[in-house]
């Protein structure tokens, strides 16, 4: 029986301006929103625009209903929900709603989390039976032992996310300095690792029967069903979960700073340092958390803002900084953070900010800077409920935190309604000679660099081992686990419905005299256009490699009529986007606008195409950017990973074993000439493709984009050849010593197919059972196994003329060795073939995700690009769908004898070598080679 039904139509303030007509259509999101008797709020939103179906679940409890001694459970718990229930085996939440074509995942927060998925609508009884049964069924199966593995991989995701990267303990400092020991806000949201160490079994089923029940919860139903049926669904499987103990909402908790706190902390992998200022402010979801916004826009965002201008223009002491409102639940942060030139003292930072500021006092801002602001703000709401997912947190986050979804409606409206008064109230209250919290970060050694009178602030480190050892947990033997009993046999999967019939998008395409090619999917759900420029060649053209990129960066800065201000000014009024992105093969100018100003936003894309300014100045900043950047990018495992292994995959001499950005000598060497005739040379229309999708007709595009027939001359350029590397003879280990990391790096692979080679595709489905998907071989053995790493994949990646294959994880340090081999093993394994019953689940799940693919904006977009790009033919989805569904168990078998051969391949390890180097030479690798972190190998 349902009980407090409040059904609400929802008719949200926005409108859309059709291409096709004079008139504007209101376009509304519909919910109806009722609570079941345990607690439970259920909200319903159809969009029969995709046949697929979102369900997310909000629970209201995030880091901040933890105790100090008791940080992390709330993120644990995200990761154990995903484990098992009483009625869904070990390791089959994942794997079934893959087979089902759908995607899962959670996340925590400060204040809440969210566990959600997506699926094609005949799988909807599936997920509503699977969320249910964890959400009411799940303690029964949470054993000492399944605790253990988790707690491993929580480790792993707090070493990978914050001790192995740089800068990655700010917000551990922020937090210790900023709120009292026992303020919610505290400790971070993946807790310590120590707490998680001592976490007890009886520790966490207390947390969960507190916290985890109906009535702490927000369920949201969203897309292609009907809604007798999903209300009929809801009360069957989480009608009879049962209320745990009354949950009341947290009470504000502001911080009132009786002083202003300075500390700074060494950091092992930072090269530059950093500075974060954080002011105290306001909760979430209010009046002058808008305005708050509002602000931190002004300040920092754009080459007319004081800070910028007095930062990065004057003083040159930063290359860029930020600012931003941090809204939370209990109360809220407003910060101002940069990170320098690696010589800078951040003493001088902090004074220049606040000089900044006064600049901002004295001058102010105009009525044209305030809205240019809110036509940013605009676009990017309609671009947050592009998805019926994106949707459901909204409807969930807002019906959580506010009490009711409608608030969906007074969010943007609130932002819209900011004044300047409001605005300067704001900066008085909260800013204007506030005290503030100082957080430093400066390079390992390196402390005179910190702002004057700061504090030290010790950051304990975890003890690198050389090998694996049993770890100490508390135990609860005496905890006594009982089945929850239910009103029907919840071990019976649902059985799914008619699978829906998947509709491609229609793709329209014009080529012009000079041989531009473009392509459109037109759509009319949102009032958005998206398009992109995508120029062959990108790295493949450089005399100097790093040219094109620089080049990229540099049209955004200025046209021929306009200042580098003028053109970022001009973008901002009308609310859009353009971005230019740079690879090894391609250059790309992306655009995304609202559809009634289209016609001139297209203007200003056209002026940035055919009239780049090749300003000097800009030049001279993007450079040197450029270069602190890379010189960052050096401590970074991750990062020096990913520099290192095309170079001993393609070879040194090979033009893809470079990075596309460049190195600091080379980018130095760059003048703007390079690029002038770089631009003048290549790009030609004869190898560009435009990709156009949304609330556009074909119309339209032709008459807009035709003047880029006559205006762009056809170079009759061809695309710059890429010469075979050699063949790998025999597999050898390098290892890149990066001191006392807590992780090692794992790659290891080989050269593979381009997009459109036909080996490319088979290849991609042989792959998807070893490390393709979550539920994959090496990804259940390294994390969910043994718990060794937060994730393992192995990838194949198709560019235009080339490709790569690559196995990759970090690993906490002292499971280095075990790690490559049990990746190595299972290598070797593949190659003996997979069993009917695997092959089945993989072919059903890679069809099915299909009903997925092209729902939002961006995903029509990256579909049109493998047309319009790769040369793909139009129908190539079900091209790719007869090739997954002629796949046998010996045509897989033979890809993978033929392709995946562990003893040709290229292994990088890149983690502590005064620890893990030593073990390693027992693999069978010959001996590892120590290189530095440009790849280069090191003489002994």
């Amino acid at each position: 029986m349902l009980s407090k039904i409040l059904p609400i139509t929802l008719g949200v303030a926005l409108f859309m301006s059709n291409s096709n007509a004079e008139t504007q259509t209101s376009l509304k999101i519909d919910y109806e929103k009722y609570t079941l008797p345990n607690g439970l709020d259920v909200i319903l939103h159809q969009d029969h625009s995709d046949p697929i179906v979102s369900l997310a679940v909000v629970y209201h409890v995030g880091s901040n209903r933890e105790t100090v001694g008791k940080t992390g459970f709330a993120h644990l718990f995200e990761h154990m929900l995903f484990q098992e229930s009483q009625h869904v085996p070990q390791d089959q939440f994942f794997k079934k709603i893959l087979d089902a074509g759908g995607t899962a995942n959670g996340f925590t927060f400060n204040d809440g989390t969210c566990y959600y998925e997506t699926v094609p609508k005949d799988a909807f009884e599936l997920i509503t039976w699977l969320e249910s049964d964890r959400m009411g069924f799940l303690l029964s199966t949470v054993t000492q032992e399944s605790l253990e593995n988790q707690q491993d991989v929580v480790q792993n995701e707090k070493r990978q996310r914050n001790d192995n990267t740089p800068y990655g303990n700010r917000n551990f400092v922020l937090g210790k300095t900023l709120y009292p020991e026992n303020h919610p806000y505290n400790w971070q949201v993946i807790g310590s690792l120590e707490d998680l160490q001592n976490a007890s079994l009886k520790d966490v089923h207390e947390f969960f029967k507190k916290w985890y029940g109906p009535n702490n919860a927000t369920l949201v139903v969203a897309g292609d069903f009907q809604t007798d049926e999903a209300k009929r669904l809801v009360e069957k499987y989480f009608g009879e979960i049962k209320r745990q103990s009354e949950v009341t909402p947290p009470e504000k908790n502001h911080v009132k700073l009786d002083e202003t706190r300075k500390v700074f902390y060494q950091d092992n992998f930072a090269t530059s340092p950093e500075l974060t200022l954080t002011f105290p402010s306001v909760q979430h979801y209010s009046d002058e958390a808008h305005a708050l916004d509002i602000l931190s826009e002004l300040l920092t965002d754009g080459k007319n803002s004081p800070v910028y201008k007095k930062l990065v223009e004057e003083k040159k002491l930063v290359p860029s900084i930020w600012s931003y409102q941090y809204s939370s639940e209990l109360t809220g942060e407003f910060r101002i953070q940069t990170r320098t030139f690696p010589d800078v003292n951040l003493t001088e930072v902090e004074k220049a900010i606040f000089e900044a500021l006064e600049d901002f006092e004295k001058n102010s801002f105009s009525e044209k800077d305030l809205e240019r602001i809110k036509a940013k703000v605009e676009t990017k709401f309609y671009n947050g409920i592009s998805s019926i997912l994106n949707k459901s947190f909204k409807l969930a986050f807002y019906n959580t935190f506010t009490g009711s979804p409608d608030y969906i409606e007074k969010d943007l409206q609130q932002t819209l309604g900011v004044t300047k008064e409001d605005v300067m109230k704001v900066y008085e209250k909260y800013v204007k000679g506030k005290n503030f919290v100082s957080v430093g970060v400066v390079p390992k050694g390196k402390t005179e660099q910190a702002v004057k009178g700061s504090k030290e602030f010790l950051i304990e480190e975890e003890e690198i081992l050389a090998e694996v050892v049993s770890e100490k947990r508390k135990s609860s033997a005496d905890l006594k686990i009982e089945k929850i009993p239910s009103k029907f046999d919840r071990s019976v999967e649902p059985p799914k419905g008619e699978a829906p019939l998947v509709k491609v998008p229609e793709i329209s395409e014009v080529k012009f005299k000079n041989g531009l090619e473009i392509y459109l999917i037109e759509n009319n759900e949102l009032p958005l256009i998206n398009f992109s420029l995508r120029l062959k060649g990108g790295m493949l053209f450089d005399k100097k490699i790093g040219t094109a990129s620089l080049l990229s960066e540099l049209l955004l800065e200025g046209t021929k009529n306009k200042t580098p201000l003028q053109l970022e000014e001009a973008i901002d009024n009308l609310g859009a986007s353009i971005t230019t992105k740079s690879s090894k093969d391609f250059i790309e100018i992306n655009v995304t606008t609202l559809s009634s100003k289209f016609d001139k936003v297209y203007s200003l894309f056209e002026e940035i195409l055919l009239e780049p300014r090749f300003d000097e100045k800009e030049f001279s900043r993007l450079k040197v950017e450029t270069i602190e950047y890379l010189n960052r990018e050096k401590t970074k495992p991750t990062s020096v990973a990913a520099k290192v292994f095309p170079k001993l995959v393609w070879g040194d001499s090979h033009k893809l074993a470079n990075s596309e950005i460049g190195t600091e000598a080379i980018v130095e060497s760059l003048e703007i000439d390079d690029l002038k005739n770089y631009y003048r040379k290549y790009f030609s229309p004869n190898l560009a493709s435009i990709s156009v999708v949304g609330n556009i007709s074909m119309n339209k595009v032709k008459s807009s984009f035709k003047r880029l027939e006559s205006k762009w001359k056809n170079q009759k350029v061809e695309i710059a050849k890429i010469e075979k590397p050699k063949e790998i003879e025999k597999s050898k280990l390098y290892f890149v010593d990066v001191p006392n990391a807590k992780q090692s790096v794992i790659q290891i692979g080989k050269t593979a197919f381009a997009q459109n080679d036909p080996n490319y595709y088979p290849t991609y489905v042989m792959n998807y059972e070893l490390g393709g998907k979550f539920s994959s071989r090496i990804n259940l053995i390294l994390r969910e196994e043994k718990g060794y790493t937060y994730g393992a994949r192995t990838r194949l990646h198709g560019h235009l003329n080339f490709g790569h294959f690559f196995a990759n994880t970090s690993v906490k340090s002292n499971t280095t060795f075990e790690s490559v081999q049990i990746i190595k093993e299972q290598l070797e394994n593949y190659r003996n073939g997979i069993s009917e019953e695997e092959l089945a689940s993989n072919k059903l799940s890679i069809i099915k995700s299909n009903a997925l693919d092209f729902e939002t904006l961006g995903d029509k977009l990256a579909m049109l690009k493998k047309v319009a790009y790769y040369g793909l033919p139009k129908d190539y989805v079900k091209v790719r769908e007869n090739i997954v569904q002629k796949m046998t168990v010996e045509k897989h078998k033979d890809l993978a004898q033929k392709f995946i051969n562990p003893d040709k391949m290229v292994y990088l390890v890149v983690g502590d070598a005064k620890t893990q180097l030593e073990p390693l030479k027992e693999l069978g690798l010959g001996e590892p080679i120590l290189l530095n972190k440009d790849g280069d190998e090191v003489i002994q």
